[in-house]
């Protein structure tokens, strides 16, 4: 079983980005704008998020010369995904909050 990826920012940054709209698939630039991570931290956590089963990826199907551009590859939240993204930005809002004794506005 692969273990689970350690939730450093930039992984939080990424699933939080995917669990905005938990249903849609987004390809590398989309997430890369989104996040404002460089494509060198995002792709491997996109890959370890997809080992461990949190995101389903695939290519798209289109003709490269007729689009006039690559292939995309397409990411988006699996079920446990969502679950498990979700738990664990509630985890580090939570120790947030501890550390930090400030609450967000209701």
């Amino acid at each position: 079983m692969v273990a689970p990826p350690r939730m450093t920012a930039s992984v939080l940054k990424v699933v939080s980005a995917l669990l905005a709209e938990p249903g849609v698939e987004r390809y590398g630039m989309q997430l890369m704008q989104e996040t404002g991570l460089a494509s060198g931290t995002l792709y491997p956590i996109l890959v370890r998020l997809e080992r461990a089963g949190w995101v389903a990826a695939r290519w798209e199907d289109v003709d490269p010369a007729a689009a006039g551009r690559p292939g995309r590859r397409y990411y988006r939240l699996t079920p446990d995904g969502i679950a498990v993204a979700r738990r664990e930005i509630a985890a580090m809002h939570r120790q947030l909050t501890r550390a930090t004794g400030v609450t967000s506005p209701a």
